[in-house]
Order: C-alpha cells, then sequence, then structure tokens
C-alpha cells in the first residue's frame, strides 16, 4: 500500500460520513429524536437531532463492506475476516441500542445490555487481549491459558479464552464508558475519535519490520467517517452522536487498539484525562447516595472548564490539544521502548494539578469581579 491508497480510504470514509450524517439528520427531524434542552446541564439552546450513531454505523459497516468485496486491503498480516465481522455486529448491536436509547430513554440496565453484547460479538471473533506487560516485573502475563472452543466456521475456530475475555471485557467497556461519559460538548468525542485514530494510524506505519498497513487502513476509515461527523457535530451542532455514537467512539477505538497488539497504552494515553473523569464521576455519584450511570450531572471535566469561563469551542479545542500532546508523548515513549502507562501516569497528574490551578485562578478572577461590581 503507498500514501494514495490512504487518501483514496480518507476521502470515500469522510464523505461517507457527510453523506449518511445528513440523511440521519433529516430523518431524525421526521421522527422527532430529538434532545430538548431541558435542564442545566444542556448547553444546547434549540432542539438538536441525536441517532449520530445510526449514522456512524451506516458510513462505517458502508466503507468495510466496500472494502471487503473489492479489496484485500482490510484483511492483512493482523486483521482477517471474522475480526471484522465481529467489529461490524458490536457497531450493529450500539445502534440499535442507542437508537432505542435516543427515542425511548432507556433505564441504565436497558442500556448496558448493548455494550455487554457489542463485546460478546468481538470476544466471539477472534478480538482478544491475550497479555499484558508485568506491573510487577519484567516479562509478559499471559491471559490466553483457558481457552473453550464454541464453534467451527470456514476453518475458523470461534472461542472464549476466560482470563483474556474478562480483561477485553473490562477494557472495551472503559472505552465506551469514558467516550459516552465525555460526550457533554458539542465535536468533542469526534475529535478526540479522530485524534486516536490518527495516531493509531501514524504507530501502525511505525512497527520497523512488522508495519501494520490493515490496521492503519482501518484506522483511517474510522478517522474519516468521525471527520464526516464532525462538520455537522462542531460547536453549534447540528446533530448529536447520542447513546450509540458515543459509545461506538470508544468501541472502534478500543477494538482497534486491541487487534493491532501494542496500542492498547497508546489508546488509554489518549483517552487518559476522560478516563480519569469518568472514575472521579463514579466515585462521586456514589460517595452522594447516586447511581454512577443513572444520574446525570453538570460536575464533569468539560462542564468545570466552562465554569472556569471557557467558551464551549475553546474548552473542545483547549481538550484536543491536551490529547494531540499526550498522544505524542505515547507515540515518541513507543520509539524509545519506554512504558507509555507509567510516564503516562505523570504526565496525567501533572495536567491535573495544572488545570485544577487554571481552574482556580479563573473563579478566583470571577469572584474579584463580582465583588467590584458589588
Amino acid at each position: 500500500m503507498n500514501a494514495y491508497d490512504f487518501i483514496f480510504a480518507l476521502a470515500i470514509s469522510f464523505f461517507s460520513g457527510l453523506i449518511f450524517t445528513a440523511a440521519i439528520m433529516w430523518i431524525a427531524r421526521k421522527f422527532n429524536v430529538l434532545d430538548i434542552p431541558n435542564s442545566e446541564r444542556k448547553i444546547h439552546k434549540k432542539p438538536v437531532p441525536l441517532w449520530g450513531g445510526i449514522a456512524v454505523f451506516l458510513a462505517f459497516n458502508f466503507v468495510v463492506l466496500l472494502y471487503t468485496f473489492f479489496s484485500n486491503d482490510l484483511t492483512g498480516d493482523t486483521v482477517i475476516l471474522k475480526n471484522i465481522l465481529g467489529i461490524c455486529l458490536g457497531t450493529l448491536f450500539l445502534s440499535i441500542g442507542g437508537a432505542l436509547d435516543d427515542k425511548y430513554n432507556l433505564k441504565p440496565r436497558r442500556q448496558i445490555i448493548w455494550p455487554i453484547l457489542a463485546v460478546g460479538s468481538i470476544i466471539v471473533c477472534g478480538i482478544g487481549i491475550d497479555w499484558i506487560t508485568n506491573p510487577f516485573g519484567d516479562g509478559v502475563l499471559h491471559l490466553n491459558k483457558f481457552v473453550t472452543i464454541l464453534f467451527w466456521f470456514h476453518g475458523f475456530p470461534y472461542k472464549l479464552t476466560l482470563l483474556a475475555d474478562i480483561f477485553t471485557l473490562l477494557w472495551l467497556m472503559s472505552m465506551m464508558y469514558t467516550t459516552k461519559l465525555l460526550d457533554g460538548l458539542d465535536g468533542l468525542v469526534s475529535g478526540i475519535t479522530i485524534i486516536g485514530a490518527i495516531f493509531i494510524f501514524l504507530t501502525a506505519l511505525n512497527k520497523g519490520d512488522i508495519i501494520q498497513y490493515d490496521i492503519a487502513l482501518l484506522a483511517m476509515i474510522i478517522g474519516g467517517i468521525f471527520f464526516g461527523f464532525l462538520v455537522f457535530n462542531f460547536n453549534p451542532a447540528n446533530i448529536f452522536l447520542g447513546e450509540g455514537g458515543s459509545t461506538m467512539a470508544g468501541f472502534l477505538l478500543g477494538s482497534l487498539s486491541i487487534l493491532s497488539g501494542s496500542k492498547v497504552g497508546i489508546t488509554l494515553m489518549l483517552l487518559s484525562i476522560p478516563a480519569l473523569d469518568m472514575i472521579w464521576t463514579i466515585i462521586r455519584r456514589i460517595s452522594e447516595g447516586h447511581s454512577p450511570f443513572s444520574s446525570a450531572d453538570r460536575k464533569h471535566l468539560h462542564h468545570r472548564l466552562l465554569d472556569a469561563g471557557f467558551s464551549v469551542k475553546q474548552a473542545v479545542l483547549f481538550l484536543y490539544s491536551i490529547t494531540v500532546v499526550f498522544g505524542i508523548i505515547a507515540y515518541s515513549l513507543q520509539d524509545m521502548g519506554m512504558s507509555a502507562l507509567s510516564a503516562g501516569f505523570i504526565a496525567v497528574i501533572t495536567f491535573m494539578l495544572i488545570l485544577a490551578y487554571i481552574y482556580k485562578m479563573r473563579r478566583e478572577k470571577e469572584k474579584a469581579l463580582t465583588l467590584r461590581k458589588n
């Protein structure tokens, strides 16, 4: 593959995302599937169409089907056909569950069924985390020791691997709920998904003797589709990702990171700030006596940036820039042979301290101005 192949993939994915998003916007308005600004946590002023997850699902599967039937570029040394099937099935489950939630506002115990089904499709179709770096010493911990083959189809086994599958479930669920909780500002999740796809693309082409062209192509397709969606999703947004789209972003990035074999650390680094925000949100809500997933509020990191005086665009661009910086750090550490997770933890803590300082200074400035006016 050469540069023109990737440019073509980006172009066809971008225009697919653009066209399907425009169509779903019209359909969502026709069926009155709209996000009504009826609470203080919602920053938009007028009803905005939902069902963005359906647009992403249709665009992604359209492009993947084109490549599956007319090219062999998507299935190489890293990705096989049943892996593609698993990802497509996963996006189908998320789009169905997301569409139902956007229309009927499902309860959390019904919402979570669809992400679990999506992860199940991934696991059965052979995508899993078989090993992790040993956090307590040298070497790796193998997770693929207990295997149960469910059935054979076209010469491929469809199996369950206990430890690996549990770790894969935890990883993908955390990625999906990270992007779900992050989806509070126009274009935030879409843009961060594009940035994540770009860095996975770059690292897939920087593997020394083992260049993962199929992973790079899949990353380019995901980035292109969300780029097309972002045209309508950036502030002021004309469509929202909704439940299906916000979870699908984390699902696609998480699945891609597993498939590549070494991008889990990079993906975690890119999503480290929203991941910490998710963990803090869960702890805070439990301590307040609320369900960690059912009680929405306006205390997320991106909301606090707005409270500190940022406009929506400024907050989104600020978080984009932080994601890019962390991506560059993770990319550089991979070249140096260092652990992205260890260094990433230090970088995240440093950033959180800087962010807390900025928030404190802005709040003090606002209080001073209020006192002067009074």
